[in-house]
């Protein structure tokens, strides 16, 4: 009887103790202050947890949030005990630099899966060695290269909205696509974004794996994953059975993914393997091995019929580092991964954010018509090429002006502070200090893009000196951990907007519409 009572106690104690531990382990670090942040404003739970920033990068919203904090607070504020977020666009010449010594914070930690790769690899002499075996694919002769199969697709989409519109016509309506189409009225309505995203992953699965998805020919989001992922890992070079492999919504997987490792990124890695046992977070953790397992089953079909095309991966496969040594199976497949995350997402979401903008701003779409009709030819219903959307500087403006708005790495990626500190606006940060510099937030200095700064305005990029615009524009971050592929990506966005535009009228299904990316509505005024 002694004993149980004495056992009862203890758990008790325990049961106690658990707060005050969790109190202990918050506000000894907050009151030690020794990396100096504590000066900072931020959001209460931000000074003394991580769980402020690891719930708000959860919600989906963390650059808007992250936003308004800097419009209460100012130009510094702790998101995170020790993670500060500085919105002055001199900051990023400073914590993004070459050779400044800052490196990838542990955030990046949480994007790992098959194994380390360009972007989320934290160590400099391998970083600087991944660099230099992937960054020759995407110098400006090989973008060319790789012109052709990004025409193919867009003529694809073209002849489907095409087929559509003139279902459309004759008052016929459908599901085909997520979110469906239909007609009224002689026009023809349906959702931009699914297609965005058909394209894109069709692109992008063609570059990277020798080969599309068939998204865009299906009008669905389906892929094929191997129901084995370590088994076909190991069997490079057989082929994967029918039966060995599962048709997946790749799309879906893949914004499941990005939410589950942004969210998990701002959690304390101490914590992470226990999190993500959690039912939203263990569901995320799926989704990151299914992705994985579309860039498995790819790479490995395509490894066991060799082919001289030439796309990204024959490209990965004849890169060599310094010592003359090619990426291994499980590096490239790592690569091809990260390419096809880097080349889909982003892109699709790039291509409805410029129509969206187009669509609300009527001046600016009836501007870039007039550029596209006396450049590229009105009655020409080809898709345009490389060389045409080379130097259409409205086009270019119109690109432009939406990544600012929504640029692609809106939030600030972190970097932790090296040897030695950093000084950023007068402001001495120690070694180990986090800091970012939200990309949207200094898209939205007035100081450097007006009072205007949340309308759609292409015609900014066109006016005067833009030297300081220029500076400070980042869709694709700055400094050695730039992405490689930006050049790729802008080349796409410029044919696929140029190609869909000079075809199509579009105007909002709701005109009032403003949050999200919204329904468009394809009139037959230019084909």
């Amino acid at each position: 009887m002694l004993d149980f009572v004495y056992d009862r106690l203890s758990l008790s104690n325990a049961l106690y103790l658990i707060p005050v531990a969790v109190v202990i382990v918050h506000l000894v670090p907050y009151l030690l202050d020794s990396h100096g942040v504590r000066k900072y404003p931020g959001p209460l739970v931000a000074r003394f947890s991580d769980i402020w920033l690891g719930l708000v990068s959860k919600g989906g919203h963390r650059s808007e949030v992250v936003h308004k904090m800097h419009q209460q607070y100012g130009p510094f504020v702790r998101i995170a005990p020790n993670h500060v977020s500085v919105a002055d666009p001199d900051a990023l010449a400073i914590v993004y630099a070459h050779g400044n010594g800052a490196l990838k914070s542990d955030f990046y930690d949480a994007f790992v899966s098959i194994r380390r790769g360009v972007f989320n690899t934290r160590d400099r002499a391998d970083h600087t060695r991944k660099r230099k075996i992937i960054s020759h694919i995407f110098s400006q002769k090989s973008v060319v290269e790789f012109e052709p199969q990004v025409r193919l697709y867009v003529g694809l989409l073209l002849q489907q909205w095409d087929r559509l519109f003139d279902m459309a016509v004759k008052g016929m309506s459908g599901t085909e696509g997520e979110g469906g189409w239909r007609g009224e009225s002689g026009r023809l309505w349906l959702d931009c974004l699914p297609w965005a995203n058909y394209l894109s992953f069709d692109i992008v699965g063609d570059l990277a794996f020798g080969e599309p998805f068939g998204m865009l020919k299906a009008a669905k989001d389906s892929a094929l994953v191997p129901k084995n992922p370590e088994q076909v890992m190991n069997s490079y070079g057989k082929e994967t059975l029918a039966s060995d492999v599962l048709s997946i919504p790749a799309i879906q997987i893949l914004n499941g993914r990005g939410e589950y490792s942004m969210s998990m990124g701002a959690i304390p890695k101490s914590w992470r393997p226990f999190v993500r046992h959690l039912p939203w977070y263990s569901q995320g953790q799926k989704d990151v091995q299914t992705l994985a397992g579309i860039a498995i089953m790819a790479v490995a079909k395509r490894l066991a019929t060799p082919t001289d095309r030439v796309d990204l991966l024959s490209k990965l496969q004849e890169g060599r580092d310094n010592d003359g040594n090619p990426m291994s199976k499980e590096e490239l497949t790592a690569e091809a991964l990260t390419l096809l995350i880097a080349g889909s997402d982003t892109t699709s979401n790039s291509t409805c954010a410029i129509l969206y903008h187009l669509a609300r701003n009527r001046y600016a779409q009836e501007k870039l018509h007039k550029e596209l009709d006396e450049q590229l030819g009105a009655e020409d219903e080809t898709v345009a090429t490389g060389p045409q959307v080379k130097n259409l500087p409205y086009l270019d403006a119109c690109i432009n002006e939406a990544l600012r708005i929504h640029s692609t790495s809106a939030l600030g990626l972190p970097r932790t502070v090296p040897e030695g500190g950093l000084t950023v606006r007068g402001q001495y940060f120690p070694q180990g200090t986090v800091l970012s510099v939200p990309s949207y937030s200094i898209h939205r200095d007035t100081s450097v893009w007006g009072e205007d700064v949340e309308q759609f305005r292409p015609e900014r990029w066109l006016e005067g000196d833009d030297s300081a615009m220029h500076k400070t524009f980042n869709p694709f971050s700055v400094g050695p951990r730039a992405c490689l592929g930006r050049n790729l990506a802008f080349l796409e966005l410029q044919i696929i907007i140029a190609s869909i535009m000079r075809r199509y009228d579009i105007v909002l299904e709701d005109p009032d519409f403003i949050v999200g990316l919204g329904r468009f509505h394809f009139l037959n005024l230019r084909r």
